[in-house]
């Protein structure tokens, strides 16, 4: 522990401008400190401060060493405080995100069975389609479909099975009769999905002999909002083309119907984003863990 303590007294100093700051910042004396990094140095073979009476300057080595010493701190803290939360149960504060579609019809629930097997943690949860807004707030997961935007944060995987299934209610069929296969759908009332600036206006899907075809559709709704998609076609509306995880429900419940399930639709894979893979505390496993289980038991499109 000596020296960790030497790297994060090196860190505080670089950090202050000061030895004398950084000591008593650590609260030690000015003697122990000056100790603890000449003893660095010598480990370490190079100068890491040029000193003079009045400021303390990195030298070209110091700089160099500089991050490596701040990454091996942050992943200390991070194992210190898994350990930490091993023993005392899962407990603070989880910052969720998830599309407003799933997180309302299955995520809630799911969510309510989490917290009842650990009561000392607070969730709080953010249900939204609009990306653009999710990854500029302070959140510890958010759940998506799809890759992540920006190939710095992770994703780990969830659902890749997932993917989107024509849709209907009963009542829209009965009024304006079954579709033969997705190439019909020109012509047809379609409920479009409408993500940040980009309308879904092109559904892609691959036909029995294994042949791709995107579709342009047309209808007279549209929406930022997959859970307004979705009460539309319940409402008879028109035609959806949802993620399975989205009507599952529905269509388990005979309230919407697949259409042309030969034919397959896009994939939607479900993960759970998180912005640094050393982010993945005790809380983000054991949820990432409690979510698969509950996923398993959901039947396949």
């Amino acid at each position: 522990m000596r020296a960790l303590n030497d790297l994060r007294l090196f860190v505080q100093a670089a950090d202050l401008g000061g030895l004398s700051a950084a000591a008593r910042r650590l609260d030690l004396s000015p003697a122990v400190a000056s100790a603890a990094l000449k003893r660095l140095e010598a480990e370490l073979g190079s100068p890491l401060f040029v000193r003079s009476t009045r400021s303390l300057r990195l030298t070209a080595e110091g700089e160099r060493f500089l991050p490596h010493a701040r990454d091996a701190l942050a992943s200390l803290d991070v194992g210190t405080r898994e350990l930490r939360e091993e023993h005392a149960g899962l407990a603070g504060a989880l910052r969720i995100s998830a599309p407003s579609d799933v997180g309302r019809h299955t995520l809630l629930p799911w969510l309510d069975a989490f917290q009842q097997a650990h009561p000392r943690l607070q969730l709080h949860v953010q249900l939204t389609d609009r990306l653009a807004d999710v990854y500029r707030q302070p959140v510890d997961v958010v759940l998506r479909y799809g890759p992540p935007p920006d190939s710095s944060l992770v994703a780990l995987p969830l659902a890749p099975w997932n993917r989107r299934v024509l849709c209907a209610s009963p009542e829209y069929l009965a009024r304006e009769g079954a579709l033969a296969s997705p190439l019909a759908l020109p012509g047809r009332n379609c409920l479009r999905f409408k993500l940040g600036e980009d309308l879904h206006a092109h559904w892609q899907f691959v036909a029995p002999d294994g042949t791709s075809h995107a579709v342009a559709v047309e209808g007279d709704r549209s929406s930022d909002d997959g859970e307004v998609v979705r009460r539309w076609a319940l409402a008879g509306l028109g035609i959806a083309y949802k993620s399975w995880l989205d009507v599952a429900g529905d269509i388990a419940h005979a309230r919407l119907r697949v259409l042309c399930g030969d034919w397959r639709g896009e994939a939607s894979p479900l993960n759970l984003v998180i912005p640094d893979r050393r982010l993945i505390t005790p809380a983000v496993q054991a949820l990432r863990g409690f979510l698969q289980s509950r996923l398993e038991a959901v039947p396949r499109p």
